[in-house]
């Protein structure tokens, strides 16, 4: 392993600049100390070490099991999940040549509202994680679209009824189980989303937590009292022992059992990912928006310490909390269907071989001769929340190819993540110039290009892309006192590729319009 000469002076870590010993053309001192996150996401699990720069040492990645049991069911193997992050924790270190004294903390970020129950003594899950995409609970939350209903979980969440969070998951979970409504109200039952079973396994069974980014996706969590709210409880029917204490997201939460790397380690940043990118884009001050391309498309704004109710059913929600500082608010859209269109065409299609061949495919033509991809594969998220859309095709000819389908795929990411950079701009009363781009789908050139063009405004992506990792880093590098300030975060600021529209408004209002009728014929299909 590679050690610098002369170790690190006391006072500030980033004060930590000697050593004669280099890794990729840098004195390995200069990015000490050291950060592991754990990125765990809806597809895989990922760990990356970050330097005291805030650039990565390593990464390693595992992907783990799809499950649909049935049309509309997502479920995931909570126990490979764990299996497969404590595996990307440790096979990082050996890619970064580092042991676990040299990691100053670990950092959390998940896959939002997806849902574990498990038993308190065993640690073993009743069931399959039931995850975010998964509609089953669609008929319960509609029944809960009544006037009153709607207005105490908009007023309490800043969230809809929706299937997309998790209570109505925890319930179905509960009634369904054998055993399972009578076992939580013993209390032998815990319940949290998966920041809170990662934290749960790395502290050994000690620590039952959540942040207050992630609470605030429950549909259980008062966001202005920073409560979980009895009402909503019983509105579910969800025991309250069941559910985790909630601490600030920039916070020690717990410590890693020495079991875990070899060392006992401060878990100091738990965040949701997509507040996670938010921060990890430093999108720190009010009126800032980023837009993650991950398996879904998340576009937030953030809105300071003002929680801004939509009326564009947009979502308001919690982004982050530093320990000792006031909750910082932000507007969400989230399109439920993004880069897992990508993978539609690679594993459903059979159309290409991997993920970026969509990029070589749909740029050999020059349009997508007039066919629309509409890729509501579990629904319409924001701003039309119809649980009941499914995904579709329009306007095929025998003209049509695989190209112009791949192409029109890319243009529907981009068309959803459009309709809500309308909503956000008229929740917020202004004109958008420009918004940050990070996640997998944001690597495509072709992407972002049409991105740019059928919205109309700039797309600023990052020189490294992984800042949903890169933000958990940053909250819990802030938590132990590597950045002993949010300003000192700046330094760590990256260079910006601009993609800039180049349709003209005419023809970019056409594309729209004959969007928005394709949209409308995929709605409500499903009884």
């Amino acid at each position: 392993m590679l050690r610098d000469s002369e170790g690190c002076p006391s006072g500030s870590p980033l004060e930590c600049f000697k050593g004669s010993a280099y890794r990729n053309g840098m004195p390995v001192a200069a990015i000490k100390p050291f950060i592991l996150a754990l990125d765990q996401g809806t597809t895989s699990s990922r760990a990356i070490v970050f330097g005291g720069d805030g650039r990565i040492v390593a990464t390693s990645q595992q992907e783990f099991e799809q499950i649909f049991p049935q049309h509309g069911w997502v479920e995931h193997d909570a126990a490979e999940i764990w299996r497969t992050q404590l595996g990307t924790a440790r096979d990082v270190l050996k890619q970064a040549e580092l042991h676990a004294e040299d990691i100053a903390a670990i950092a959390i970020t998940n896959q939002r509202e997806t849902v574990v129950v498990w038993d308190r003594e065993t640690g073993t899950p009743i069931a399959n994680a039931i995850v975010w995409q998964d509609r089953r609970t669609a008929d319960q939350t509609d029944a809960l679209k009544t006037d009153q209903a709607s207005r105490l979980i908009r007023e309490r969440t800043g969230l809809l009824p929706d299937p997309y969070f998790s209570a109505s998951k925890i319930r179905w979970l509960l009634d369904h189980v054998d055993g399972a409504r009578d076992a939580a109200r013993a209390g032998r039952l815990a319940c949290g989303t998966i920041d809170s079973w990662l934290l749960y396994n790395l502290t050994g069974g000690a620590r039952h937590a959540t942040d207050v980014s992630n609470a605030s996706r429950t549909m259980l969590f008062d966001i202005h009292r920073l409560a979980w709210d009895d009402e909503l409880l019983d509105l579910f029917d969800i025991p309250r022992t069941m559910l985790p204490e909630v601490v600030p997201s920039s916070s020690i939460a717990g410590h890693a059992i020495a079991d875990i790397l070899g060392k006992e380690t401060p878990i100091a940043g738990i965040v949701g990912d997509q507040q996670a990118a938010l921060f990890g884009q430093l999108c720190v001050s009010p009126g800032m928006i980023k837009s993650t391309y991950g398996t879904g498309c998340f576009m937030l704004v953030n809105t300071g310490a003002e929680a801004i109710e939509s009326r564009s059913d947009l979502l308001t929600t919690i982004a982050w909390q530093i320990e000792g500082q006031p909750v910082q608010y932000a507007l969400e859209g989230s399109v439920f269907i993004g880069g897992a269109a990508i993978q539609w065409l690679r594993d459903g299609l059979g159309i290409i071989d991997s993920a970026p061949a969509v990029n070589e495919l749909g740029a050999s033509v020059d349009d997508c001769g007039g066919v629309c991809v509409v890729p509501a594969f579990v629904g319409l998220g924001a701003p039309h929340w119809d649980p009941s859309a499914r995904g579709s095709i329009h306007g095929i000819t025998r003209g049509t190819t695989a190209a112009h389908i791949a192409r029109a795929t890319l243009e529907g990411i981009a068309f959803q993540v459009a309709d809500v950079m309308d909503a956000m701009a008229s929740d917020m009363g202004v004109s958008i110039a420009g918004f940050r781009v990070d996640g997998g789908a944001a690597a495509s050139d072709l992407l972002m290009q049409i991105q740019a063009d059928l919205a109309g405004i700039e797309c600023h992506r990052p020189e490294i892309t992984e800042t949903t990792a890169l933000g958990a880093a940053y909250l819990a590098g802030l938590a132990i006192g590597i950045w002993p300030e949010m300003e000192s975060l700046t330094a760590t600021e990256q260079q910006y590729r601009v993609f800039r529209p180049t349709t003209d408004k005419p023809t970019r209002e056409a594309r729209r319009t004959q969007w928005r009728r394709a949209v409308e014929r995929s709605k409500h299909w499903v009884e």
